[in-house]
């Protein structure tokens, strides 16, 4: 088995040099059997470059909708709309598996076969996510990708390797589940330069042509509603700000598309990242325009053999669990989620009027509630930042009352839950009464001929000042009791999963040591990862839990 990862790796390097690829600073080695193959820093680092990747090898929609084999098959789904970017890289990967010849054969034996996110556990395993989000999220992926499968890729892909001669070959829905996971765990959101996506036409400099403008697709990496970002980029992530001192007229000149970066993509995540990554669009840098580089963040010399990681983020372990198949114990940046269903109002006697006000406030039916807040809360776990913005929120509530009838909470500054979402638990809550009086209010502010349409702020102020906080910090509490019965209902007490990891570590570490071997386990990696994400699941339920307990009591206490 060594022998075979070594002859994959020696062929791997010989594909990045032909391709222009060039390891500074680092070497590519197989890490473990969990993580696969790494970055680790090389005896020869000649300054803080340690790789660098010609964007021309990098795996996009232009790449994709360029291609003789199935460029032309994709053109018109991806014109007409019915496919997406992230639809043609997955389709591109499916394919290429499958192909005897493919040129991306020695990158693509490199990635992984099989991977630790839920899709790939087995039923047993998803039986441990039951009670989580993940749970039914999983379910309703899965469903989907079988979908797409059935209708738009097993065909398609059958009939492109008929074409490109493979016609022996044949499509399996693990092909296209391996490559969906494949991009979801290693595709990056790359700042393409615009001179690259839509060069001049310079035939006397014979410059290159990615692809046509007409046929250009790219995604701003704005709109992603999973919180996707670029791992590891230097000046543009959840865990950094963008650098300011990026022009306006350079951003400008920036399209952000998503793709895969053969070299790149082998650095695994740390929190305490030792690289990010750049784009070199000058070759200022690099010394060679239009690439990609691994730049070192360490202050002082890299450890030989030490990892190089990069950050994905400040990701919670549901998101880390989804999309990339691991879990950090006591992860600082988890998140709860928490929604009201929308079914819930369907027999609402008073569903239109609520719905209106609803989409007038622009008020959210979900919300994440990071752990973070907790610091700021009724019950800090550590010292608490007196610096937040709560002047900012009492500001935002005493202009609340044009009519002074509600006074300020005592307890604003220490409600952790967003209001975007306690605007739409308010307007849920409401009595027939309460709802009258909105209208009296509203009415009151725009003129009964309705001269003009009230904002969503007035709106919002109207819907506070009727009927207060007690109906939504009810709600809020009734879904967070609900979420925890869910969660205890399927495993068991935050409590017994510690247990259960408890006794796993101590498994292993008597089985460690009587074997002299650090790779058994006690239980399987997906199931201790599960467990890791419910426990944390439970404990942030537990103490938002009380958090709003807490608030509900000062709001009737006080009359809001």
């Amino acid at each position: 088995m060594a022998g075979s990862e070594e002859a994959k790796l020696e062929r791997f390097l010989r594909w990045l040099d032909a391709n222009k690829v060039e390891l500074r600073g680092c070497s590519i080695k197989n890490c473990d059997p969990n993580k696969g193959f790494g970055i680790f820093p090389s005896n020869n680092v000649s300054d803080d470059v340690l790789l660098v990747v010609p964007l021309d090898l990098a795996i996009t929609p232009m790449r994709v909708l360029q291609d003789p084999l199935i460029g032309p098959e994709c053109r018109a789904m991806f014109e007409e709309g019915e496919v997406d970017d992230r639809f043609l890289i997955i389709l591109f990967l499916t394919l290429e598996r499958l192909r005897k010849n493919s040129s991306w054969k020695p990158y693509l034996d490199m990635l992984p076969t099989t991977f630790g996110n839920p899709l790939w556990f087995t039923d047993e395993e998803l039986l441990e996510l039951k009670g989580t989000t993940l749970f039914r999220a999983t379910d309703l992926q899965k469903k989907k990708l079988l979908s797409l499968y059935d209708d738009k890729v097993k065909g398609l892909v059958q009939k492109l390797l008929i074409l490109s001669g493979d016609s022996e070959r044949e499509v399996c829905f693990e092909d296209f589940l391996w490559a969906n996971s494949v991009f979801w765990s290693r595709a990056l959101n790359i700042p393409f330069p615009r001179s690259y996506v839509f060069p001049q036409v310079q035939e006397d400099q014979g410059s290159h042509s990615p692809i046509n403008n007409s046929q250009i697709s790219y995604n701003s990496g704005r709109d992603l509603i999973d919180e996707k970002d670029e791992k590891g980029s230097k000046f543009h992530g959840e865990n950094s700000k963008v650098n300011e001192a990026i022009s306006t007229s350079v951003q400008k000149d920036t399209i952000w598309v998503e793709g895969l970066v053969p070299g790149i993509d082998f650095c695994n995540h740390d929190t305490k990242a030792a690289a990010t990554w750049e784009v070199d669009g000058t070759g200022l840098v690099t010394g060679v325009s239009f690439t990609m580089y691994l730049l070192s963040a360490e202050q002082t010399p890299l450890q030989s053999e030490k990892e190089i990681s990069i950050s994905y983020g400040n990701k919670g372990n549901e998101e880390l669990l989804y999309l990339y198949g691991f879990v950090i114990d006591n992860n600082p940046d988890d998140y709860l989620m928490v929604h009201y269903p929308v079914e819930a109002i369907q027999n609402d006697p008073f569903l239109d009027s609520k719905m209106q006000l609803l989409e007038a406030q622009k008020a959210e039916m979900r919300c994440l509630l990071p752990k973070s807040l907790l610091d700021h809360g009724f019950f800090p776990a550590g010292t608490p930042n007196n610096d937040r913005n709560g002047k900012c929120k009492a500001d935002q509530v005493c202009n609340f009352s044009w009519s002074g009838q509600r006074k300020m909470p005592s307890y604003i500054n220490k409600l952790v839950f967003p209001e975007d979402f306690l605007t739409s638990l308010r307007t849920i809550a409401m009595q027939e009464d309460e709802l009258y009086k909105v209208s009296s209010l509203l009415e009151e502010l725009v003129g009964s001929e309705g001269e003009r349409q009230p904002t969503d702020t007035e709106v919002r102020a109207a819907v506070w000042e009727a009927c207060g906080d007690s109906g939504a910090l009810q709600l809020l509490f009734d879904l967070l009791q609900t979420k925890m019965v869910d969660l205890e209902e399927s495993s068991g007490t935050e409590g017994y999963d510690s247990e259960l990891l408890e006794k796993a570590q101590r498994a292993d570490n008597n089985l460690s040591l009587a074997s002299g071997s650090t790779q058994l386990k006690f239980v399987s990696r997906n199931k201790w990862a599960s467990v890791v994400y419910r426990r944390g699941q439970k404990e942030l339920t537990r103490l938002f839990l009380k958090e709003a307990e807490h608030a509900l009591q000062f709001s009737l206490n006080e009359g809001n």
